[in-house]
């Protein structure tokens, strides 16, 4: 990797570097190249930025000024162990990606070795005296997890305390507990709150007006759920519709549910966009992220039934799951099915469709989980994201581009989402979990198109899977500029709004009621108010209020059709408006 500073490489350029990374490495060694750097840099660079390729840079910066002698590359997973070894091997670094803690010294032929921070923990005294005996650099892929626990962070903090040069490096730094991450600087704000401090930051918004990353297109489906509950009782709720957590809950897992047509019909919607994208996207592949091994399986034989085609199933047990994931990616093949855990760790450039088929909420593992799929290859690639209309995820949807930093002195689980499990969503998953016994037994799942999330706005109204109204949006063309998404979204809603109209007043063919008619517009309303009050934090009830106030007319129950029609396009403008 030749030397890129003091000039800046044009994007694209396979053996320069971006923009951002020269300007990471200016932070690094002052503008000129000359000064002598931290002892501790933290890079938070949105994922698919690029920051594997930073990193090295740097590290073979510091190697040939003889800064260090030594690399320890200390990563989450072991497949992300033989990712780094093999993209170190690119620019002449050699790792040992098979270095265990009972191995003694390492290779001589090696400049370093890659372990994971389980490996640290279990023997930080081990890796403290290989760190003393050279002057080492220690990279942390993914920083986070070095704060998993006490005692991991305890760990790593011994072994590595002796180093002379620290990088870390994460695409998602904020964590949901508030266990300090080693060797990361925290500030205390006006408010008194303790937040992480980043050396440079290179966040999602600014990656996609570079090209470095795709835009993100969301497509939300919701549908209509019906359970058996362990007392027998049979209960019908709406994905989509406000409900309260424990029936929101249900729904969602309904949903997910094999026995049910939701994920079925979802399936079959994301295998006609992957369609789509590959007339421009020869090889764009598609990636369902499943909750556990039984529904990964069932979820594997769907596609087959849709496509005509196997996926390639990953599981974490799998001895063979980095074998799998890698020969994926060298591969056309359409699709692959993975327990959720493999939402961090997979470099698969090609992946262009997801299926975000698990009932984890968490911020960190939503992001880890996206961040599979904005990986640019050229400009104008798209990638789309099909998810339960659900308004957690919802919300972590259209807050695609916020940075965060992590918070400490702050209450655990001040949001009322399942942020502490992370970890346990991301470890091993053969079935259901151990002695948790089902609340309720699906009955019936069916799915309908929701909306499209993108930029932060809404388009588009329900419609019925296989429709012409979802087509439409299935059908975007797959390579377009961020603006271009937006304007053709717009385009595309105002066509749906206008066609429905039209029925609605001059097809004597519709035999709908007026009553039905009336009750679909309050639940796409209601569906609105709901997302507005996950984005702003107001109450239901005041935003109703402010429609009311802006459209006039009654309250809900009694106003008109055109009164809610009024209001729906109002919500609407004011997500548009508050985006652009």
């Amino acid at each position: 990797m030749p030397p890129a500073f003091p000039e800046r490489a044009a994007w694209g350029t396979a053996s320069s570097l971006r923009a951002w990374q020269q300007q990471a490495l200016e932070a690094y060694f002052g503008v000129d190249g000359t000064a002598p750097g931290p002892r501790d840099f933290l890079t938070v660079a949105t994922p698919g930025a690029g920051k594997t390729t930073f990193a090295l840079r740097l590290a073979r910066e510091l190697m040939e000024r003889r800064v260090v002698a030594s690399l320890t590359i200390v990563c989450p997973t072991e497949h992300l162990k033989r990712q780094w070894a093999e993209s170190a091997a690119r620019v002449g670094i050699r790792i040992d990606p098979e270095y265990q803690n009972g191995q003694g010294p390492v290779g001589k032929d090696f400049h370093g070795v890659a372990v994971t921070y389980a490996t640290v923990a279990a023997r930080p005294a081990l890796h403290r005296n290989r760190t003393e005996a050279r002057k080492s650099l220690i990279i942390f892929d993914e920083v986070h997890h070095a704060g998993d626990g006490l005692s991991w962070g305890d760990a790593v903090r011994e072994a590595f305390e002796p180093a002379t040069r620290r990088l870390a490096l994460s695409g998602t730094p904020f964590r949901t507990d508030i266990n300090p991450i080693p060797f990361v600087q925290y500030e205390e704000g006006p408010d008194g709150v303790r937040r992480s401090q980043a050396d440079y930051t290179y966040g999602y918004g600014p990656a996609l007006a570079d090209g470095v990353v795709r835009p993100v297109i969301f497509l939300a489906y919701a549908g209509e759920m019906r359970w058996r509950t362990r007392a027998g009782d049979e209960i019908t709720a709406t994905l989509g519709e406000p409900l309260t957590q424990d029936q929101t809950s249900q729904a969602w897992r309904a949903a997910l549910d094999p026995k049910g047509n939701w994920i079925t019909q979802v399936l079959a919607a994301a295998d006609r966009r992957l369609t789509e994208l590959r007339r421009v996207i020869p090889d764009a592949g598609g990636l369902v992220i499943a909750t556990d091994h039984e529904a990964a399986r069932a979820y594997a034989k769907m596609l087959r039934a849709v496509t005509g085609q196997g996926a390639t199933i990953v599981l974490s047990d799998d001895p063979s799951a980095s074998k799998k994931i890698k020969a994926f990616g060298e591969t056309d093949d359409r699709w692959m099915v993975a327990v959720r855990m493999v939402s961090e760790g997979v470099d698969i450039p090609r992946l262009c469709v997801g299926v975000y088929a698990t009932s984890t909420s968490t911020p960190l593992f939503f992001a880890q989980a996206i961040g599979r799929f904005v990986r640019a290859r050229k400009r104008g690639e798209t990638a789309s994201v099909f998810l339960p209309s659900v308004p957690t995820l919802m919300g972590h949807a259209s807050e695609m581009e916020e940075e965060r930093d992590h918070v400490l002195d702050r209450p655990v689980r001040e949001d009322g989402l399942d942020d502490d499990l992370l970890a346990e969503a991301n470890r091993e998953k053969d079935s259901p979990d151990v002695g948790e016994e089902l609340p309720f037994e699906t009955v019936e799942a069916s799915a309908t198109f929701d909306r499209v999330l993108y930029d932060g706005g809404e388009f588009g109204m329900n419609a019925e899977p296989g429709s012409a109204e979802e087509e439409e949006f299935l059908g975007i063309p797959g390579l377009l500029e961020p603006d271009q998404v937006s304007a053709l979204l717009r385009k595309r809603q105002a066509d749906q709004i206008a066609n429905e109209r039209r029925r609605k007043t001059g097809d004597p063919r519709d035999d709908r009621t007026a009553a039905e008619d009336i009750a679909a517009l309050r639940r796409e309303l209601n569906g609105l108010v709901n997302a507005w009050n996950h984005r702003t934090g107001q109450p239901q009830g005041v935003i109703h209020n402010e429609l009311r106030r802006a459209c006039g007319g009654p309250p809900v129950p009694q106003a008109s059709a055109a009164e809610i029609r009024d209001r729906i396009a109002k919500i609407r403008d004011w997500a548009a408006k508050r985006r652009h």
